[in-house]
């Protein structure tokens, strides 16, 4: 009998020894496990049917499109490939693999690409009302709703595509000459080549000449045999690449180019059309970068109207956003700049007047979300709570008094309907995993469509905390993430890991879910290893001066900043200073 007991004993034993013995993350989990297995449940591309309280979303686990409106119960099926593929048989359109993402072109609507057209399709009966060939080789696609036209580039050169046909708009032979593509090796917020009119007829467009620019060989190592591809790369104290901006006439066949001047070698940026379509707003910025003029242009002539402002700074000047014009006042636009120290936002009209600063303190609006109908309203994302959060305000454009719409410590993303009365929010903290909700414009929930569960249920997950430093300069803030060490063995000392970045326009550290690091950090924590991560002096959101400190010095600041990591790992007693090691990659690999 006692035998029996023994046994029993030793079962009941080891059953809870396995209940209790929790799972590890694999190699596998650290790199693909985030995105996978262990997202949290999240919706993604959230966008609202025009004029409508409908929303719609993607749901990536299933590649489907959902709708629900503001008072609706539960959400539906909106798009699949399924259902999109029958309308695409009917048509004799070769089918998709997947659903497309799409644009709105009104209520009823919808604008996608699949086989080699841009397809306007009608949401009640499926049918094409648009059929916009292009090349399937073009790169660099920027349709206009508005008047149903297509640029692309084909090589180094601009084609425009409507109903009618595919029309060439360059035709340079010279490899040196780019057409309709990112300049100025996408600085100042360059995204693209193409700026449409607001009606769609005219095309403006960045015409860089690089064939005096030095080539620089490169190897790339993806093929099975190693290849070497020369680019164009201007590099300091070296000539640099000469750009001019074209404008292209849909309705006439011709194409001007704005007389923006010498010396040529300089930068133009934030391109924007004015709501008349009768001029072009360009910021013109010297090579030596501190120096910034922002210049009205004639749409017909190309010739300069008026320079509305200047920026000037001993060090850099960055602008980064086009002039986002008012819907009702249209002779006034919002400009954003770093002139008094953080990114910020100011009313001009466009005789060069400033009529008021609409945003200040000691912190950066880092998304402009919108601006009401009415001119009411214009509504943000900043750091105005703190640098590692994110929330949602609307700011009066007649008094500059801002209110806050999103409550909860964390980061807060918002997508607006066209009336700005509600918006689906995405929020997430390091102890949230992720919320997705409607919130109406007084900040008060309307209904919550998913608030995502734990994903790590059953796995040994380590503490990790969001830490504060102060940095070599011995006064500014620094904020990081730490990730304690599993130990095995509490007399033993750990080996530590710094995760470093640390330049321009990026921030590691933020108060979402796993505060902006990745699985890879808790499996280095399963296998004795602390991890540490702070954004040092020189990386983004955290004003000029924070920013600039790497002016003409960079490593400098950065890894004075790093040592004060260093020094805090140091002072944690199972921490061992002799097995310290630092990863990064690009500027946190230099």
């Amino acid at each position: 009998m006692k035998k029996y007991v023994i046994i029993t004993f030793l079962l009941l034993t080891s059953a809870i020894m396995m209940i209790a013995q929790k799972a590890h993350f694999t190699m596998q989990h650290a790199v693909t496990g985030q995105v996978r297995e262990f997202a949290p449940k999240k919706f993604y591309m959230p966008s609202w049917q025009p004029g409508t309280d409908t929303y719609v979303y993607f749901d990536y686990t299933n590649f489907t499109f959902y709708s629900g409106s503001v008072s609706s119960k539960s959400d539906a099926e909106f798009l699949n490939a399924l259902k999109l593929n029958g309308y695409l048989e009917k048509a004799g359109i070769e089918k998709v693999m997947r659903v497309p993402f799409f644009e709105w072109v009104d209520k009823d609507h919808i604008l996608f690409s699949a086989d080699t057209f841009y397809l306007t399709m009608n949401l009640k009966t499926g049918a094409f009302t648009q059929k916009i060939p292009f090349n399937g080789t073009g790169e660099n696609q920027d349709y206009c709703i508005k008047s149903n036209r297509l640029a692309y580039t084909v090589d180094n050169n601009l084609v425009v595509s409507d109903a009618k046909g595919i029309i060439p708009v360059t035709k340079d032979e010279n490899k040196g000459i780019v057409n309709g593509k990112s300049v100025h090796r996408q600085e100042f917020g360059i995204e693209k080549g193409t700026f449409w009119s607001n009606n769609g007829n005219l095309l403006a467009f960045y015409r860089m000449d690089e064939s005096m620019v030095t080539e620089y060989p490169l190897v790339d190592v993806t093929q099975r045999i190693a290849t070497l591809k020369n680019v164009r790369y201007p590099m300091a104290g070296m000539k640099s690449h000469e750009v001019t901006i074209g404008i292209y006439n849909c309705l006439t066949g011709k194409t001007i180019f704005l007389e923006t001047g010498e010396p040529k070698e300089q930068y133009l940026t934030n391109i924007a059309w004015d709501p008349s379509d009768k001029f072009v707003y360009v910021a013109v910025l010297n090579r030596a970068q501190n120096h910034m003029w922002f210049n009205q242009y004639d749409a017909t002539t190309g010739k300069l109207v008026k320079t509305l402002f200047e920026e000037m700074h001993p060090k850099y000047v960055e602008p980064l956003h086009p002039a986002l014009f008012l819907n009702v006042s249209k002779d006034q636009f919002i400009w954003q700049s770093q002139r008094d120290g953080y990114n910020h936002l100011y009313l001009y009209n466009t005789e060069g007047r400033m009529l008021q600063q609409l945003t200040k303190g000691e912190w950066v609006v880092t998304s402009v979300l919108g601006i009401d109908a009415k001119d009411e309203f214009i509504y943000i994302e900043s750091t105005k709570e703190s640098p590692v959060e994110r929330h949602i305000y609307k700011v009066s454009l007649k008094t500059g008094d801002m209110t806050q719409l999103t409550t909860g410590k964390g980061v807060h993303e918002a997508a607006f309907n066209s009336a700005f009365t509600h918006f689906f929010e995405t929020y997430s903290s390091h102890t949230i995993p992720n919320i997705n909700r409607i919130v109406n414009s007084s900040g008060k929930t309307v209904k919550t469509i998913v608030e995502a569960k734990y994903p790590f249920e059953g796995y040994e997950v380590p503490k990790t905390y969001l830490i504060e430093l102060t940095a070599a300069d011995g006064k500014t803030k620094l904020y990081g993430r730490y990730t304690e060490p599993i130990r095995k063995d509490s007399s033993q000392k750990c080996p530590a890991i710094i995760y470093v970045y640390g330049g321009p326009h990026a921030q590691m550290v933020t108060d979402s879910w796993l505060m902006g690091g990745s699985l890879w950090e808790y499996y280095m924590a399963q296998k004795g290893y602390a991890v540490v991560c702070v954004d040092n002096r020189g990386s983004s959101d955290r004003g000029l001066e924070f920013e600039n400190v790497i002016f003409r010095q960079c490593g400098v600041a950065e890894a004075e900043d790093q040592m004060k990591v260093v020094e805090f790992l140091k002072s944690k007693p199972y921490i061992d200073p002799t097995r310290i090691g630092v990863h990064g990659w690009s500027y946190g690999g230099f």
